[in-house]
């Protein structure tokens, strides 16, 4: 069970979690004993969690959500397996914050007064410069 606020909590049920042998450190005790925890979160199954978010981690997650909707988390930095599922776990409560709050829209802003006025006065400018180079006619 993992509580990601008081109205979301994912029960065990709607968790997989599979073991697998980790590679790295850990000398001959790597090669007997599986650590590495790989946690499997089915989004579009889920009861807990509401339609809002269930969609704005499917729409914005989605290079990380498999064809099925599931979220997989793979875990191996500890030796120790119940470290790596408390990992794990506390991987994918960050994940779910992340996207519990839908983003402030954009509202587009609108050029004060006294910039638009200096940039109309910069371009003058400019053009003034330019036309004093240009060629005078001859009085021949």
């Amino acid at each position: 069970m993992i509580n990601i606020t008081k109205n979301i909590i994912i029960p065990d049920e709607e968790l997989k979690e599979e073991f697998f042998l980790a590679s790295g450190s850990g000398g001959q005790h790597v090669n007997k004993v599986a650590t590495a925890v790989r946690l499997r979160y089915n989004v579009r199954t889920s009861k807990v969690l509401p339609s809002d978010l269930q969609q704005r981690l499917l729409d914005k997650y989605q290079a990380r959500i498999t064809s099925d909707g599931e979220i997989l988390i793979e875990a191996r930095r500890s030796r120790n397996r119940e470290k790596n599922r408390l990992d794990a776990a506390e991987r994918l409560k960050a994940l779910i914050l992340n996207f519990l709050h839908p983003p402030k829209k954009r509202r587009p802003s609108k050029p004060t007064y006294n910039s638009v006025k200096r940039r109309i006065e910069s371009k003058k400018k400019h053009g003034a410069n330019k036309k004093l180079r240009a060629k005078k006619p001859s009085l021949d």
